[in-house]
């Protein structure tokens, strides 16, 4: 793609020694997860690293498996693809909408700083059988991210605009959110994490919503993550309770696998 050959893995030695003093093996890649809260970390995936996300959900009258994918264009820079290529309510099964992306982190977290990030989203109307909005939509999120010790808190605040299908104009809604988590062990691989979020009112058709949510995760590894639960709908338009498994995983370093395969030609 033409982002491989204009981003990271093209940059002049001189400018890669300068972001990254010393070669990043395979071994030393972590996963970046933004599973399974709907709040997303403020923190980016790391330089060159291409990332996966896949889950899936399972309620009374509505299912699908959802997917991200993430990669590190520039150190503080993330690109984003997400679909639902498997969506089922009321009976119903089809393809779900797409979205397209990025992450800017703007203010890496250093003592009593918290990491700060824009995220802009557009989602595009890919979905059938009138299983997704129904035309183009946007928004925009703050996302802070801030560790006191061992706990980790991750607050989201954004508005979404979604145009009206056939009518024209544009829906506003405004999204809240809230997430905590917590190694568990001495290993430290289990954890735990809980959430509280909510969507304002869209439209008339398309009330508030309130959600909590709790979920265990454990780390395979640094590079795989998983993660299961499910999230309780406090009051809105979704089943009452959802449940949830998923997985996290940096597949590679793209840059240095590159750079690999060229010293060894």
């Amino acid at each position: 793609m033409l982002f491989f050959s204009l981003g990271p893995c093209s940059l002049p030695a001189q400018m890669s020694q300068s972001n990254q003093a010393q070669p990043q093996s395979q071994d030393e890649i972590a996963a970046v997860p933004n599973r399974p809260t709907f709040a997303t970390t403020a923190e980016v995936v790391q330089r060159g690293v291409f990332e996966i996300e896949y889950g899936l959900e399972a309620a009374q009258g509505h299912q699908n498996i959802n997917g991200l994918l993430k990669f590190g264009l520039f150190k503080n820079l993330e690109l984003r693809f997400a679909n639902n290529p498997i969506e089922r309510n009321s009976g119903i099964a089809g393809t779900g909408d797409s979205a397209a992306g990025f992450k800017w982190r703007f203010v890496s977290q250093r003592k009593q700083v918290p990491t700060l990030s824009l995220l802009y989203t557009a989602t595009l109307p890919t979905a059938a059988n009138n299983l997704g909005a129904g035309d183009f939509g946007q928004s925009v999120q703050l996302l802070v991210s801030k560790d006191f010790g061992k706990h980790h808190f991750d607050f989201n605040e954004g508005v979404q605009l979604r145009r009206r299908p056939g009518v024209g104009g544009f829906d506003r809604n405004y999204f809240t959110s809230l997430s905590w988590s917590h190694p568990l062990g001495e290993k430290q691989r289990w954890g735990l994490t809980a959430e509280i979020a909510g969507f304002s009112k869209t439209n008339g058709a398309t009330p508030a919503t309130l959600i909590l949510l709790g979920a265990p995760t454990y780390n395979v590894s640094p590079r795989l993550v998983l993660d299961a639960g499910a999230y309780l709908a406090v009051y809105g338009h979704l089943p009452r309770v959802t449940f949830f498994a998923g997985v996290t995983y940096a597949v590679a370093d793209l840059c240095h696998l590159a750079a690999g395969r060229k010293a060894a030609k």
